[in-house]
């Protein structure tokens, strides 16, 4: 079994495509889990093509689940990190936060169209980390 370490650097609210980073590790014939080591940010399989993929889905979550200053959330109570801080909680809660992957041929099983994200739930920019296992 062998595992690393990938940084993504994120600049705010959105997705951040990160296949290349993995592609480029991967080997052999396996199954690689990816986790992120955030409660703030999740993990998407989703469709690389059209970055209107990407808006779309950063429009319907953060509408889906608003900043605490929105009066629909006044209910929350963990509001001192700022007001995108409890619904990044919510969000990582929806959303997968480990994917598994098949790995054959030292190439990642993703159909055509599919791409590596992590999506970032905070306003302000982060270094997050992803651990690849795959064995």
């Amino acid at each position: 079994m062998r595992h690393t370490i990938f940084d993504i650097q994120t600049s705010g609210q959105g997705l951040v495509e990160f296949t290349p980073l993995v592609a480029d590790w991967v080997l052999g014939d396996g199954l690689l889990t990816l986790f992120v080591r955030h409660t703030s940010c999740s993990l998407l399989i989703q469709e690389n093509a059209d970055p209107e993929v990407q808006i779309d889905l950063q429009a319907f979550f953060s509408r889906l689940v608003p900043p605490t200053t929105d009066p629909a959330m006044r209910y929350l109570t963990h509001t001192y990190e700022g007001p995108d801080d409890m619904p990044g909680h919510i969000k990582a809660a929806l959303l997968p936060v480990s994917l598994g992957i098949p790995v054959i041929g030292g190439r990642m099983a993703l159909g055509r169209w599919q791409g590596l994200y992590l999506f970032e739930h905070r306003d302000a920019p982060h270094l997050r980390q992803v651990v690849a296992m795959q064995n």
